[in-house]
């Protein structure tokens, strides 16, 4: 992120008087086969999404155990489930998405990747009727929740993964949050579109008007969730609101240490925005599973090293 465009930014929504209001998703369903390649591009590599998948895979690690079972809502591309499932590969995924065409995708990454412990299911994330209750162990949801129509949906698929959910078992889900200023949604949609296909920015655009205000969420979280996880956002810009439960099992050795070494791999500006993700949800009361003081650390990539995001 520009670091000046940042600040300007988040000075806007400090003191903004605006309230802009939620416009759904024109496509509730990503089945059109550009679009889909377009999302999917963006995660992988050096895509624009890389850092952001990268956070949040520390998160969702430090709620999952092995042997469990773990049901990811809207898995997409299986950009983030991908990169989770070889970080643990003694745990069993379940990715969930509505759109064929993801699902097609999903498969054909994992395949690449060699996993075996991921399986798939067409479904819907509002009703979940497949999954008996208390049947998981972990529920994951990385950037997804804004694709839902409306904040009955937005409820009913909180109630399903608390349905889904065993008692004590391991929740993280985040989304974008609502900005108050068309002004701070066209910056953040429009950062890198030199760097990411025009597809992906329209998409992006549409995601981040799509978002659901923090206090749908504060009232969705109370409602299902309010003893059992808790509630975060970005500090003062609700850029990424993030529900998660207590930490279950801290990073091991190796994998702190590959999501460290993944960090690294990636180019100095995606780096940056890792660590401005880290910050902003750090004062937010989120703190990154990874030490600090190697978020902190900016590095050059080694010459010819290989990008490792997943899924």
């Amino acid at each position: 992120m520009s670091e000046f465009g940042l600040l300007k930014t988040f000075a806007r929504e400090l003191v903004s008087s605006e309230t802009s209001a939620r416009v759904p998703e024109p496509d509730l369903v990503m089945e059109d086969p550009e679009k889909v390649a377009a999302f999917t591009r963006a995660g992988r590599e050096d895509g624009v999404m890389a850092p952001v998948y990268l956070y949040h895979c520390a998160h969702i690690c430090s709620v999952i155990r092995p042997n469990e079972t773990v049901v990811d809502l809207g898995c997409g591309p299986a950009t983030q489930l991908a990169m989770v499932a070889r970080l643990n590969p003694e745990t069993n995924f379940i990715g969930i998405d509505l759109s064929d065409e993801m699902l097609d995708r999903a498969r054909a990454h994992c395949k690449e990747q060699g996993l075996k412990n991921v399986s798939f299911q067409k479904g819907d994330i509002t009703a979940l009727s497949d999954l008996p209750d208390a049947s998981c162990d972990a529920v994951m949801s990385t950037v997804v929740l804004h694709q839902l129509p409306n904040l009955r949906a937005f409820h009913k698929c909180l109630e399903a993964a608390r349905r889904i959910l065993k008692p004590g078992g391991g929740l993280y889900m985040v989304d974008f949050g609502h900005l108050k200023s068309e002004r701070s949604i066209d910056y953040f949609a429009y950062q890198y579109a030199d760097r990411q296909p025009e597809l992906f920015t329209i998409d992006y655009l549409n995601s981040l008007r799509a978002a659901f205000h923090l206090s749908d969420w504060q009232k969705a979280a109370a409602v299902h969730f309010a003893k059992d996880a808790t509630l975060y956002s970005t500090m003062v810009m609700p850029f990424m609101v993030a529900l998660k439960s207590r930490v279950r099992r801290p990073l091991s050795g190796d994998v702190a240490s590959s999501l460290q070494a993944m960090r690294k791999e990636m180019p100095v500006w995606h780096q940056k925005d890792f660590r401005d993700l880290a910050f902003f949800f750090r004062f937010g009361g989120l703190r990154c599973p990874m030490p600090w003081r190697q978020i902190l650390r900016i590095s050059s990539p080694k010459a010819g090293s290989v990008h490792h995001q997943g899924a």
